[in-house]
């Protein structure tokens, strides 16, 4: 079932960026609304990942003070 749903989000992407692509040309209406759709839903993607990682670099964590955990000497 996940495979089908998957599928279908690939196929509905590949569609949506062949009607840009044919937009861009000069297609009917109908294709110069999809790309507008598509291109939409790609800066809503954008602009949900931009807040994701602006969230994520400042919930408090220390980066530096992690290190390797191991405790091993790294010579040989």
């Amino acid at each position: 079932m996940v495979g089908v749903v998957l599928v279908l989000v690939l196929l509905l992407v590949g569609g949506g960026c062949a009607c840009v692509v044919w937009a861009q040309r000069g297609g009917p209406g109908w294709v110069r609304a999809v790309a507008a759709v598509t291109l939409g839903a790609g800066e809503v993607v954008r602009s949900a990942a931009k807040r994701r990682r602006r969230g994520s670099r400042n919930d408090g964590a220390d980066l530096t003070s992690l290190g390797d955990g191991g405790g091993g000497s790294s010579g040989s």
